[in-house]
C-alpha cells in the first residue's frame, strides 16, 4: 500500500531531479559573458506580459527588489474520495503528470504536499499574469475534475528571483 509519506518523498525527488536537470542544462547554455537582466528590464517585460508588479530598493544592498504577484493555489480534499486504490493511483499518476507539465511550461514554480493528513492537502504556486488563468490551470487538474481535491486559490507577492532556503 503507498502511504501518503511515500507520495510526499517520490515528489520530493521528482523535484529535486527536475530542478538538478535544469540546473544543468541552464550552466551548460551559459555563455561566459552572460549578464543578469536589470530590475528595470524585467520590470518592463512583466508589465508587458500582464504580471502585477512593484519594486522598491533595499536599504541594506541598495538594490532594486521586484516584487510580483503570485497566485497560491492550495489542494484541499475534494468531495469524492471514494474512489478504488486503482483508481486513486492512476489519479494520483495523472496528478502528477499535470503538475509536471505546469512546471515545464512555466506557469507552476513549485508544488508539493503536505506532511499531515489535513484537509489541505499541498500547494502549488503558479506564475501567471492574473488569478483566472491560475485558476483555470489548477482546475485542469484530473484530481480537481474527479473531485478528489478542489481548488482555493490566492494572490501571493513574493520577491522575483528569490528562491528557498
Amino acid at each position: 500500500m503507498v502511504s501518503n509519506r511515500n507520495i510526499c518523498w517520490v515528489l520530493i525527488a521528482l523535484i529535486f531531479i527536475q530542478a538538478c536537470k535544469e540546473n544543468t542544462t541552464e550552466v551548460a547554455n551559459v555563455e561566459p559573458k552572460a549578464q543578469k537582466k536589470s530590475a528595470a528590464k524585467l520590470k518592463t517585460e512583466l508589465t508587458e506580459k500582464g504580471f502585477q508588479i512593484f519594486d522598491y530598493v533595499d536599504e541594506k544592498t541598495k538594490d532594486t527588489i521586484l516584487m510580483q504577484e503570485y497566485y497560491i493555489a492550495f489542494l484541499k480534499s475534494g468531495p469524492n474520495r471514494k474512489q478504488t486504490k486503482s483508481e486513486a493511483d492512476s489519479l494520483q499518476r495523472l496528478h502528477m503528470a499535470h503538475l509536471g507539465k505546469m512546471y515545464e511550461l512555466g506557469y507552476a514554480d513549485i508544488s508539493g504536499p503536505f506532511g499531515d493528513d489535513g484537509d489541505i492537502r499541498g500547494i502549488t504556486i503558479y506564475n501567471t499574469p492574473n488569478i483566472e488563468m491560475a485558476d483555470s490551470l489548477a482546475n485542469a487538474d484530473p484530481m480537481v475534475k474527479a473531485g478528489r481535491l478542489q481548488i482555493e486559490i490566492h494572490p501571493w507577492w513574493a520577491a522575483k528571483g528569490f528562491g528557498l532556503r
